[in-house]
């Protein structure tokens, strides 16, 4: 564990402007996991052809990621700082591939506009996880990035609803077969105006601190410059990571193969097992879409004030993240697997109630324990390099691991991938008892 850095605590509201653009963010993820799978079908994509469409993203991220968070740790710059550049760039490219996904018009042109999607807010994402780490004390570390979680709670429950929004306000939410209906194009092209603007406001509002000794920093720099000294670097870290992040790498492998899960498969499931609609240019099937996105707003909903409970009781008290986080993923396996049980559409915001609480403790506990863990020079790199156990678990659900599983160990409906995500993130609970160091599962 790294000794508390003397910094300043920061107040609600600036540690609530350098996450803002968190909303953003999680318009594009939102959009992304609630929508990308329709404009597959809607594109004439077959359902166990959906996770490999998927691959392209988590294979960026798996090569982004730690790239990023390597160079943003050696960025620096008196006015534009070391985190807000990447903010920037990853803004532009995102809010271009997100206005634009909607109107493809072959499945090749959408799975390459996901691509284009995810490797853009990566650019941006992995850098605003290490900002918390940067400015605030270890003590406020759990607060910081449950804040985080509050504004991604909030922009996946918008964003989610938006197609079902157009439509209530009397946008087309049908069109003509192989077409994307106007109701998704206008919530994606909303979505981009926000993600833009909100990463935006975190850049004008926000300060960075420079490097304690920036005559030494920029020493570091110029001896580990060059192509294959960089490469050298990360796969040395990759090699030489903390133990502790090798146990969080384990529970987060288990937590977002059961995301990857949701945001492949929640569509067709609840379409076809809920609301037996299976023709993706009838009435029945877009209105059932609309109603998944509505779902899965709610578990951002959810996520928003789990997060604002945990904010109170964080900035008040110290907590242990471990069992924190190990019950929160054990109530969001419960609201998978209850998808299969259940036979009224209500019933799903129970459901993705249960699955918001997870979700929750996965953007922020993980975290929190990391920042606790590594140096604090390498801390985006770091952050970065961990967020490749969240793209491997991605990729081998893409590329069969899902519709094998699910197959195998439960039966042929694809309702029981969510059974499938739901035994996952149990699993991925019960890998949190092999957390022991006191120092990372609890508050500084």
């Amino acid at each position: 564990m790294q000794v508390e850095e003397n910094k300043p605590r920061l107040s609600f509201w600036q540690i609530w402007n350098m996450s803002f653009g968190f909303l953003g963010i999680q318009f594009g993820f939102a959009l992304q996991g609630g929508f990308m799978s329709r404009i597959f079908q809607t594109l004439g994509a077959e359902k166990d052809a959906i996770p490999m469409l998927w691959i392209a993203a988590p294979l960026t991220g798996l090569l982004v990621q730690p790239i990023v968070g390597y160079l943003s740790d050696r960025t620096w710059h008196p006015k534009f700082g070391r985190r807000r550049p990447f903010f920037f760039f990853g803004a532009v490219f995102s809010t271009i591939a997100l206005f634009f996904a909607p109107y493809s018009s072959a499945l090749w042109m959408a799975a390459g506009s996901l691509w284009i999607l995810d490797a853009s807010i990566n650019i941006s994402m992995e850098p605003f996880r290490a900002l918390v780490a940067d400015k605030l004390p270890d003590s406020q570390r759990s607060y910081g990035f449950v804040v985080q979680t509050l504004i991604i709670g909030i922009g996946t429950w918008i964003a989610s609803n938006l197609p079902w929004f157009m439509t209530q306000i009397g946008v087309p939410n049908t069109a003509e077969p192989g077409v994307i209906p106007d109701s998704v194009k206008f919530a994606f092209g909303i979505g981009a105006v926000v993600l833009f603007s909100s990463i935006l406001y975190t850049i004008l509002t926000t300060k960075e601190y420079p490097p304690e000794n920036l005559e030494e920093f920029e020493k570091e720099n110029q001896e580990s410059s060059g192509f294959l000294k960089g490469v050298t670097e990360i796969f040395k870290n990759i090699f030489g990571m903390p133990n502790v992040m090798l146990k969080l790498g384990l529970v987060q492998f288990f937590s977002w193969f059961a995301f990857f899960t949701m945001w492949s498969f929640a569509t067709p499931a609840i379409t076809e097992h809920i609301f037996k609609a299976t023709d993706t240019a009838s009435v029945a099937y877009n209105d059932a879409a609309d109603s998944v996105g509505n779902y899965l707003g709610t578990y951002g909903l959810t996520s928003m004030f789990f997060a604002l409970i945990l904010a109170f009781i964080t900035s008040k008290v110290k907590i242990n993240r471990k069992l924190v986080h190990m019950f929160s993923l054990f109530a969001g396996g419960a609201g998978f697997i209850l998808i299969y049980f259940i036979s009224e559409p209500w019933m799903l915001h129970i459901c993705f109630a249960l699955v918001g609480i997870a979700w929750a403790s996965i953007l922020s506990m993980p975290y929190a324990m990391l920042s606790s863990s590594v140096n604090p020079k390498q801390m985006g790199v770091y952050m970065g390099i961990f967020n490749m156990f969240i793209v491997i678990p991605q990729i081998i659900a893409a590329l069969g691991g899902i519709n094998y599983m699910y197959k195998l160990l439960f039966g042929e409906e694809v309702v029981f991938t969510m059974v499938l995500a739901g035994t996952s993130l149990i699993v991925a609970g019960l890998c949190n008892l092999f957390i022991t160091n006191k120092g990372v599962t609890h508050d500084g």
